[in-house]
Parts: C-alpha cells; sequence; structure tokens
C-alpha cells in the first residue's frame, strides 16, 4: 500500500509492516532516525515468522491475503504506525493518493473513522489510539496486459532470472501464443433433460510458482440454478440482491488448496451441476460458457464471440443427432498481471 502525504509527516516506527524506502532522513540530526522520510512512502506486509516485537495482530502473511469468503481470519493484514510532522505542529494531515501497487486496482478516496481501543490491564482498561483510523477502499478495473519475452524452445536458466535481490524474479511460463500463466478450461461436458454439466480445469503454467489458497470467481446467469459443485468449494456473491449469477470457487484444504506449478500436478479441476433454466440463458451462440472469468482477482481474457464454440445443423448431418452426446469447451487465458 502507498499514499502521498500531505504535510510534512514522517513515519518514525511501524509494526507489523514496513516501508521499502527510508529515504532521505539528513535533516534529523543525532538520535534515533526516522523509518521513513518519504513523501511517497510504499508499504509492504512483513513476511511470516516475523520477528514477535515487530509484529501486531492479523499482521505478517507476506501479502498473501485470502479472500473474505475463503478464511474471513485471512482476508486482511494490519500493521501500525508511529508518525508525526517533521516541522509543522499542527496535527495530522489526512494523506491522499492511496494506491495498492497492483495494475488494474484504484482506491477510493481515504474516510476517517472512530480510533481503535485496545484492552490491558486483563481486559480491566481500554487505551485509545491517539490518532483516528482512516478507511481505504479498493476496487477492480481493467487488468494490465503483461507479456514474458522467452525465446521459443528455451528455459532460461534459473539462476540468472534474478537481477536484484529486493525484487521477485519475473513469471517464467512455456513458450506459447499467449505467453499466460494460468489457462482455465470450460468445458460443457454433458446435457441431460433437465441438467447440465461442466468442467473446469485450471492450469498453472508457471515453471517457478505455486498458487496458495487461489480462486476463481464467474459470472454466468445459470450459476443461480446450481445444483451441486464436486471437488471445489463455492459460495455464490449476491452483490446486487436478487441477480444471482456470480460466484467463488476456491480449493478444499489440504486437498486442491494449492496449485503446484506446472508439471504433471499443475492442474485442479472440478464438475458441477446446473438445474436448466431456459428463462435464464441458452446454449445457442455459445451461451454455455461464461461471461466473465476472474482468477485471484485478474480477469481472463475471452474469445471473441464469433470464435465461440457452437452447436452443429442437425439438419445438415441428414440425422437426429442427441445433443447429450456433443461436447464442447472454451480455453480461457488469464493476462498476465503478475508483479
Amino acid at each position: 500500500m502507498g499514499w502521498d502525504w500531505t504535510g510534512d509527516e514522517v513515519i518514525w516506527a511501524m509494526q507489523g509492516a514496513e516501508a521499502t524506502e527510508q529515504g532521505n532522513c539528513s535533516r534529523f540530526k543525532g538520535g534515533q532516525l526516522p523509518h521513513c522520510c518519504e513523501k511517497s512512502p510504499f508499504i509492504v506486509d512483513l513476511l511470516p515468522g516475523a520477528p514477535y516485537n515487530m509484529q501486531t495482530t492479523n499482521c505478517c502473511k507476506g501479502g498473501i491475503l485470502s479472500s473474505m469468503i475463503q478464511d474471513p481470519s485471512k482476508f486482511g493484514a494490519v500493521f501500525q504506525m508511529s508518525t508525526s510532522a517533521a516541522t509543522d505542529k499542527s496535527g495530522f494531515h489526512m494523506p491522499e493518493n492511496f494506491t495498492i501497487g497492483v495494475p488494474g486496482y484504484t482506491c477510493a478516496k481515504p474516510v476517517q473513522v472512530a480510533p481503535s481501543k485496545y484492552s490491558s490491564d486483563g481486559g480491566r482498561r481500554w487505551t485509545q489510539a491517539l490518532a483516528p483510523l482512516f478507511l481505504v477502499q479498493s476496487a477492480a478495473a481493467a487488468a494490465k496486459d503483461y507479456l514474458e519475452q522467452n525465446v521459443f524452445g528455451e528455459t532460461p536458466s534459473l539462476l540468472q532470472q534474478i537481477k536484484d535481490s529486493n525484487r521477485e524474479s519475473p513469471s517464467l511460463v512455456r513458450c506459447s501464443q499467449h505467453m499466460c500463466p494460468i489457462r482455465v478450461h470450460w468445458h460443457v461436458k454433458q446435457s441431460y433433460t433437465h441438467y447440465w454439466r461442466v468442467k473446469i480445469t485450471v492450469n498453472n503454467l508457471n515453471i517457478l510458482k505455486n498458487y496458495s489458497q487461489w480462486n476463481l470467481v464467474a459470472l454466468h446467469p445459470n450459476l443461480k440454478s446450481l445444483i451441486q459443485v464436486f471437488s471445489f468449494n463455492y459460495e455464490p456473491l449476491n452483490q446486487y440482491g436478487q441477480i444471482n449469477d456470480t460466484g467463488i470457487f476456491w480449493g478444499i484444504e489440504y486437498y486442491n488448496d494449492m496449485l503446484l506449478q506446472e508439471g504433471e500436478s499443475g492442474n485442479v479441476q472440478t464438475e458441477m451441476l446446473l438445474l436448466k433454466d431456459p428463462d435464464m440463458f441458452t446454449f445457442r451462440e455459445g451461451w454455455g460458457f461464461p461471461r466473465r472469468i476472474l482468477f485471484n482477482g485478474d480477469e481472463c481474457v475471452m474469445p471473441p464471440p464469433d470464435q465461440y464454440p457452437r452447436l452443429p445443423n442437425t439438419a445438415q448431418l441428414g440425422a437426429q443427432l442427441s445433443f447429450s452426446t456433443i461436447l464442447f469447451s472454451l480455453w480461457l487465458l488469464i493476462l498476465c498481471a503478475e508483479q
């Protein structure tokens, strides 16, 4: 998370997180220097196993957060800091221009909320924070297209990938037309009289990275009539009252909640059964497929409408063809938005 100070503030100390740069603190002479003197500090979560005296409650996840639905105890990370103005003693100035440093996401203006209170003396006393907290909400926007440049048929030496020890190495993917680290396969597998069956497969094409606590969000009008999901967890996202067309899938703990790097085990899959609802959708014109797919918050690239698989014209086949024998599928490629 980052922001711009509007006054002359500096960060003297932090717990639960740290600033990536200390900045120029040369104006402070003698004694302990501030933790960060940057006008636009950027803050990162501490890694698991950080020293106890640097931790706060619900901190230190290495920046890896679960969705609120997957695990309410891990969807947020908390840090605290001690700040003051270096020269201006007029008080606290609300920061502005908040960002979470991820392409495709923007933050609203901060909103001041009541100060937090902390229990002490066995719960008999409550200590109030010295300054009010501020709440920042982020909203997803269009994901940024990011392509890796690799030579076809070659896997670069892993030791040569890390140019800067302070930065994460870039994603490596097998050479292909799309060069994306994740592929989602939506397979309309079977059509019964009153139900239809879909198989979802997520392939990890990244040869260096596992995806832990992954999630997949799908938008399809017939999710309102979902009967059963066989190998993933599922929860509908009813954000608009009666409109129930979006849901989140995630792995079952200790079974498929870890999407391993590319290889024989580099995929997770499930099947789901949906009740046919003629008022909500039809198999015609490719509408058996989802309208949108997102993996870990990154939106998948959907093919143009004219490339959607279509049902064969049974009249031209010269014989009746039962739709229950027709299998068709769609490959969805997620944008390469790795940091």
